[in-house]
Order: structure tokens, then sequence, then C-alpha cells
């Protein structure tokens, strides 16, 4: 618009100048209107007063919005200021009413014969100090003691006592006896909480207005000069506003710029306006695009633009021209041109040109752009729906047939289906085929293939470029890849052939072929870019399923090697488990069978939230630390603390790093010692185990939840269960119980169901719980371990309560001896005397008054001695000086593994040997 209205530096702006006429007229009606003289601009003047033009109309919003926002701070600063002095007032009375009821004296002066006389006073002082308008002392039957007025001392309290009785503070707005007020109340206790009166302090209405009135006058002054000042401002402006538009209506503004736009941007034509030294004034995008203008190109002359010599002379001469046809570049264009300078208007000349040869054109390739479009857009929806990169060639090769070509194959390296990096040795493999017919004589799907560097697919692999045979008879060195094949697919019809490597980023994943045979046309150039274009996208969707099939194999080899891969030999438990992964993906569920001290056997189950190789990785971590943990031979909440303490610091690290947290892992601990058949459990927002008696009977026995690990801040607590010989014990994770149709709780009822009808063995319960469960795709992994118990009877094991005397290690000596006679080991008799002397004479000497000494005959030779002491040795090195310091290095030597366990009541200290 300031193109057409003029330039800076001109005496007169200069109107819209076009082909339309009425445009031209209402410009000159504008200008004749602007320069008319003193009467003009009386008649611009009345037009702006009475509304009708622009200018008027927007100092009139402008003064109205004003307006509009001054009485709207007014009246905010109003309602402000009243709402702060009635929170001021309620504030204030219930720091008077606190004050007065918790002051000295204040409960004896109640408790006194009489109490308005003590209380009276001091009221009337406080009320005086603290500017409110009564202080009210009352009984707990709303009777008062002291009041402004004498005359209403004992009479009834007005307002709601019943919460000051309770003990709480209560503030209101009433109509009291001096008027409407605030006020509160506040109870007077005794130390022990007792309520033996009620102090009220208030203010009326009428002064906490006070100070919003008071400031009202001030404010609407401040108002006045706010909306004088703003409706000078607008008024200033409203002129400018006035002299620039020329006392123009807005109907008639409006009406000139739709005239502008329609002529410089909707119509398909392209209009220049030239001025009389033959300088460009305007162009609109059109004409910049014929003419291929440069940016700069308004403002200087016509001759420097670069144009023919015929059409720059034409454009700077201003003379009229109708339907002159220039060709500019490889486009024919039509001109009109006619001097603006008719009818009053501004010297100069305007010209519209046309391009008949790009109209002529785009009618022709119409029809093949649309099916290009129809192509690639058909792509983009129906390529890559799977991350599986045989499903993403088949796609290719389905969308191209028969729209495109023919007949179409997908070969790709060998390395790219396992999801690696394609090599140029590797040879290749037909991945997919799709044609109008399966007679064809090409390669099927899975043949391998090594193409030859004549051939057009060798030469896209070696080069990394598309190659175009329209005519494939003539084709050089396409033969050579297989005689007898290649003349079979010549007799066969097909005759044109385009291949592209399938590209992404600087790696060949491979070549797609795309055959003609049915369309007499070969492939040109416009259908290799087609081609191109294609399989570019295509390409995108296989490697992101090559990435995906390299990182989902990492992660299930990662996963495999972090799971035990067989279970340790012991005699307390029998066995079986299963571990299924999911569909997709991998997880963090984990499982572990730990042989303890005492025969004693840990079973852990876990759960890391998420799927890949954090979650893998992370299961690999919290099952190693539950392996080190283990070795200390903790009781499972105190390994569950540790395990959460972990987790945590994990976190920390991870969310330093940028990397994701661990979210969500639970865990189940248990241990089962087959000597007293005592299971102790403990979990972390893991699902609760099942337990299957030795007559079928199935329960979820109830053990404390606690918190998933990394949470901190709570204790675990543990449930011991007492298990009879064959009983079966049912751990397991969620993917087992829990999947998007149903909860949890569901899932527990069809598991117990299923393990109602399972077998005796754990073989046949896992099968059960599986066949029972197991959906066709599992979206979690899932973990199952199923543990039968067993028991160690008295004839496995044997106890002895020792005396605190020295003397008697030699009478557990010999009854160790016959008892190892009983069981056929005399061969470690004395072997085992030397370790059970050296413990016991220990645990005498320094483990206090209760010692036990309990041996078991297990898949080793178990010896244990009990103490209630909690200080544990700890093997080291004797000086040539010392005199002891040697028991513990020869039970060391002697033993296979010993170490130290705490219970409740102290310690045991063990060692182990092996049974010949």
């Amino acid at each position: 618009m300031v193109r057409l209205m003029g330039r800076s530096g001109e005496r007169s702006p200069r109107r819209p100048s076009g082909s339309l006429a009425r445009v031209r007229r209402e410009a000159d009606r504008s200008r004749r209107g602007a320069g008319a003289g003193r009467r003009g601009r009386a008649a611009a003047l009345r037009s702006a007063l009475s509304g009708r033009s622009v200018a008027a109309q927007v100092f009139a919003l402008n003064v109205f919005i004003v307006l509009l926002l001054v009485v709207a701070a007014a009246v905010a600063l109003v309602l402000q200021v009243r709402h702060d002095s009635e929170v001021e007032a309620r504030n204030r009375s219930v720091a008077v009413a606190s004050t007065f009821a918790n002051s000295p004296g204040i409960r004896e002066a109640l408790r006194s014969p009489d109490p308005t006389a003590v209380l009276q006073p001091r009221a009337e002082a406080t009320r005086r100090a603290t500017g409110v308008d009564f202080v009210v002392v009352m009984n707990t039957d709303g009777i008062r003691y002291t009041h402004p007025k004498p005359d209403r001392i004992g009479k009834e309290f007005v307002g709601d006592i019943a919460p000051a009785l309770a003990g709480e503070t209560v503030t209101e707005e009433i109509e009291g006896t001096i008027g409407p007020l605030v006020q509160a109340v506040v109870p007077v206790e005794t130390p022990d909480g007792e309520v033996v009166g009620l102090v009220s302090a208030g203010i009326t209405t009428e002064n906490v207005g006070g100070a919003a009135d008071r400031q009202l006058p001030l404010v609407l002054i401040v108002a006045g000069v706010g909306l004088v000042l703003a409706t000078a401002g607008t008024a200033l402006v409203s002129r400018r506003l006035l002299r620039q538009t020329h006392g123009l209506g807005p109907h008639e503004m409006t009406r000139m710029y739709e005239h502008h736009d329609a002529v410089l941007h909707s119509v398909r034509e392209g209009v220049l306006i030239v001025g009389p030294e033959g300088r460009l004034l305007l162009a609109n995008d059109e004409a910049q695009r014929l003419l291929d203008l440069p940016e700069d190109a308004e403002g200087r002359q016509v001759r420097d633009l670069r144009l023919p010599e015929d059409t720059a002379e034409l454009l700077s001469s201003g003379r009229v021209a109708t339907d002159e046809v220039h060709l500019v570049k490889d486009r024919l264009l039509a001109v009109n041109q006619r001097p603006t300078d008719v009818r009053g208007g501004p010297a100069g000349s305007v010209a519209t040109l046309r391009d008949s040869t790009e109209l002529r054109a785009l009618s022709g390739r119409a029809e093949s752009a649309r099916e290009r479009l129809d192509i690639l857009y058909a792509a983009g929806v129906g390529i890559g729906t799977s991350l599986d990169v045989t499903r993403t060639a088949e796609e290719l090769a389905e969308l191209a047939v028969p729209r495109f070509a023919d007949f179409v194959s997908v070969d790709l390296f060998d390395a790219v289906l396992a999801g690696g990096q394609p090599g140029s040795a590797t040879p290749l493999s037909r991945v997919a085929l799709s044609g109008v017919s399966e007679e064809a004589p090409l390669y099927p799907v899975g043949r391998q293939l090594r193409f030859v560097a004549s051939s057009p697919q060798g030469r896209s692999l070696n080069t990394g470029r598309p190659v175009l045979e329209p005519r494939l008879g003539d084709a050089p060195g396409w033969r050579a890849q297989d005689l007898e094949r290649s003349a079979q697919v010549l007799e066969y019809g097909v005759h044109s052939l385009i291949t592209v490597p399938l590209r992404a980023g600087t790696l060949v994943l491979g070549v797609v072929s795309f055959w003609r045979s049915v369309k007499p046309e070969p492939f040109d150039e416009d259908e290799l870019a087609l081609a191109e274009e294609l399989v570019a996208r295509a390409a995108v969707s296989i490697d992101n399923a090559r990435r995906y099939t390299r990182e989902h194999s990492m992660a299930v080899t990662l996963q495999r090697s972090l799971l035990p891969r067989r279970m340790p030999e012991q005699n307390a438990l029998d066995i079986a488990y299963r571990y299924l992964p999911a569909q997709a993906g991998v997880g963090g569920d984990w499982f572990d069978v730990l042989p303890l001290s005492g025969a004693r056997v840990a079973l852990v189950v876990g759960d890391v939230v998420g799927h890949g190789l954090h979650a893998a990785a992370t299961m690999g971590r919290l099952r190693t630390a539950v392996l080190n943990f283990t070795s200390l031979d903790l009781p499972p909440d105190e390994l569950l603390g540790l395990l959460d303490e972990l987790v945590g610091r994990i976190d920390q690290d991870e969310t330093a790093d940028d990397s994701a947290p661990v979210t969500g892992a639970t865990c189940l601990y248990a241990i089962y010692d087959p000597v007293s058949g005592v299971c102790v459990l403990a979990r972390a927002g893991h699902p609760p185990p099942a337990l299957i008696r030795p007559d079928g009977t199935v329960e979820f026995p109830e053990v404390p939840a606690g918190p998933p690990l990394g949470l901190g801040g709570l204790p675990f607590e543990t449930t011991e269960l007492r298990l009879t010989e064959g009983s079966r014990l049912v751990l397991y994770t969620d993917g087992l119980v829990e999947t998007r149709e149903h909860d949890i709780d569901v899932g527990l009822e069809h598991l117990r169901q299923a393990l109602e009808t399972a077998g005796d063995s754990p073989e046949e319960t896992c099968r059960a719980a599986l066949d029972a469960r197991l959906p066709d795709r599992p979206g979690d992994d899932i973990a199952l371990l199923v543990a039968r118990t067993r028991t160690l009877g008295p004839d496995r094991v044997a106890e002895w309560q020792v005396p605190n005397d020295p003397a008697a290690v030699g009478e557990i000596r010999s009854e160790v001896t016959r008892r190892l006679a009983d069981w056929g080991l005399d061969e470690l008799a004395f072997t085992t005397e030397l370790i059970l002397s050296e413990l016991v004479t220990n645990a005498i000497r320094y483990g206090g008054e209760t010692v036990q000494v309990r041996v078991v005959r297990d898949r080793s030779l178990i010896c244990e001695v009990f103490d209630s002491s909690s200080t544990s040795p700890h093997l080291r090195y004797a000086a040539m000086t010392d005199e002891g310091g040697r028991g513990l290095f020869l039970v060391a030597q002697l033993a296979e593994r010993w170490g130290t366990r705490y219970t409740p009541a102290g310690k045991v200290i063990w060692a182990e040997q092996p049974i010949p």
C-alpha cells in the first residue's frame, strides 16, 4: 500500500493505479477532496466529526477503551482497598482477642467473685490502645463480663461461640449491638486444655470501610487526569490518521484495499508499475516470478534488471502495447501496457504479463503429477508400518505394483536382515518380490545373489546411484549375470528396468529393481526420479527396522547373558523355572536361586519396568547386587533395604548424566531353611507369592508389599511361613497376572484356578500356569519360579547345648565323633574335631553364656556354632611371638567354606567340608 500511496520525498501522495476504472475514480475523488483548500478541509473535518471516517471511529474506540480501563482500574482499586481493610480487620480482631485471652491473670480474673470489676478496665484500656471497637470477655455460656457500653454487661453475646468452646478461633461478620461489625472469638484455656472463658474483639463495618472512602477522591482525581491525557493523545493520533486517509470512510478504505489485493495478488497475471523516469515502482509476486527479478528490483531502472532488450525498451518507454509477445528466457509472455496519468493520475505506466507457455505445459503434465503425488502419498502411509526389515521391503514392492512397475524386487545384504552393517563382500538375499503375475522368471524370494559389476544392480551397488535401462535388451553387461535366466526374462516380455540403491546416509543396504513388461512405454527420466523418491522413503524405514533389529538382538543377548544359565546344586528345594521375553523388545525381569549357609536357599524374583537395553542392563546390575548381598547372609528385609539404597544411587548417577532413571523396580526375596521348614519373605512392590499346600489348596500369603525399590524412606517387613514338606512356592512377575485387558486381581484369580489343577511336580506347575495365562503376544516379560520344599529330618541334623565351661569342649568332640561314625563319615572326624574345638572355644571365651553346636549332613558336612555375641571374628596372621590367633586360620585351611551370619539372638559361625 505504501508504494501505491506514494514514495517518501515526493510532494504529493500517489494513488493506486491499475486497469480498473473504479479504483481510479475513487482515488481521483480522494485526491481532489484532499486538495480543495479550506472548504475541502472543513468537509473532511465534518466527515470526521460525523463518525463516518476511519479517524473518527478510531478516536471513539480509543476513548471508549481508555475510559473503560480507567473505570475498571478505579473500581478494582476501591474493591481491593476494601478487601484489604476487611482482611486487616479480621487479623487485628484475632490478634487483639488472642493477646487478651492469653494475658497474665485472665484465668484468675474469670474465677474471681466479680470478674467485671477486674476485667472491664483492662478491656477498655486494650480497646483504646489497639483501635478496635470493643473487647468483650464472657463466660462459657456467652454472658458478657465486659463491654464498651456498660448496659450490655451481663447480657448474652451476639455471635457463634460453639467453635470457640471447642478450642477453635472464630471470625465472622454479624449485626451486633453496636452495628454491623467484624469480630473474632478466642477461647481462654487452662494449661490442660479446658475452656474457662471467651474473649471477643471486633471492629465495626463503618470503621473498616473508612480507609477506602478516604482514598476514593484521590483515585477519582487520578483517573480523571489519566482520562484527559489519554483522550488528548488519542485526538492527536486521530488527527494524523484523518490527514493521511483524507477523510475516507471505512467502507471506501476497505473497498480500495480489496481492489488493491485483487489486482496485485489474486489474479494470475504479472503487474508492473513503472515511473516516468523508467524506474520500477512496483512488481507483484507473479511478475517477479515470470521475469525472474532480483529481490531489490523495486526502485531500480528497468534497463538494469537484465531483461531482454525489447522487453526492457517497452517497459521503460511507457508506450501503449496490447498483447505483445516477448520471449523472456524460456517463457512466452503476452504484455499489455497503459499510461497511468489519464484523469489526473500520477505519471508513469502499468503493464500486465501473461505466461501462455507455462499454461500449456502445465495442462500436459497435470495428470502425471497427480499420479506421482498419489503414489508418494501412499508410500508415506503404507511403507514402514512395522519395525520388521522383511515386511517393510514387501510393503515397498506391493505399493509399486501395478501403478508404477509390473514387477518389483528388493534385494538386501544378509547383514541388514540381522541388524548389522552391510558389507560389499557379503551376499544379498531377495527378501521381496511382487508382480502382476507369478510366472515371471525372476529370482524367487530367499535366493542368495551376487551381482556382477556389469549388471545394472551391480553398478547401482558400486556407485550408489540409480541406473535407468529403458531398453533392457540393449543393456551392456546385463546378460553376464545369468545368460539363461536373462534370456528367459527378455522372452517373457520384460523390456525396461530401473535399479535404485537402498541408501541410508552413507550405507547401501541393498538394491530395488523396477521391471516393466505389460506397459509398452519404457521408463523415462521422470519415472527414474519417482523411483528414487520411493526408494528413499523406504530406505529410511528399512534402516529404522535394521537398527531396531540390531538393538533388539543386542538386548536379547545381554539379557540372556545376565540371567542364570543353570540352577545351583542344593537339596532344600526342587526347582523349575520359565522365562518368556515380551513379543516386542526385552524387559528387566529376573530370577535367581542362591544357596546360603546352613543348607538354606534364597529365592529372588525381580522386575525393572521398561524394555530395551537400559532395562536389561539395569536388571543385570540389580541381579549382581543381590548375588553380592547374599554373601553377607542378611535377612530379607535388610537385603531389600540395601538394594533400595543402591537403586537410589543409580537413579542419582543416571539423572546427572541425563540418562533414564530406574523407575518401578520391584523385588521379592525369600529364604527357606530345610532344617526348620520356615520360609522368611519380604517384597518391595512385587506381586505376592502363591503357595500350594501338599493337599492341593492354593493361597496367596499376606506379605507386606513395601514400596518399590529406589523410593527410600520406608522400612521393609518380613513374613514367616512354616512350610510342610512337599509344599510348592510360586514366585512370578506381573507379566503373568496383569495385562491390558484386566487388572491384577482378575489375573491372580485366574492363576489360582490354574494352580489348583496343576500336577505335583514343579515342571507340571510351571506348564499349567503358563498354559492358562500366557497370551498369544505377551506385552511384558514373564519370569516364573516354582520351588517344592524338602526337609532335613532329625537323622541328618545333630544339636548340642554347650555349658559355659572350657572342659565341655572335649565332650562335644566325642559326641560329634560318634555321630560322624553313625553317618559313615569317619574320614572327617579329625578335621571336624579341630574345627569345632576352635569355634566352640572362641564362643565360650568371647561369645557369651549361651553356646549351641549343630552339625548338618547335606551335600556337605556343615558345622555351626551359635552364641549370643554380635562380635564377628576375623582372620589374621599371627606373629611368631603371639600365643593365639591361629585358630581361624586353621579353620579356613581345613574347611571348604566358612563364615558368619547374624541372628536376632546373636551370631552363627559356620564351616563346610566336602563329603567324600
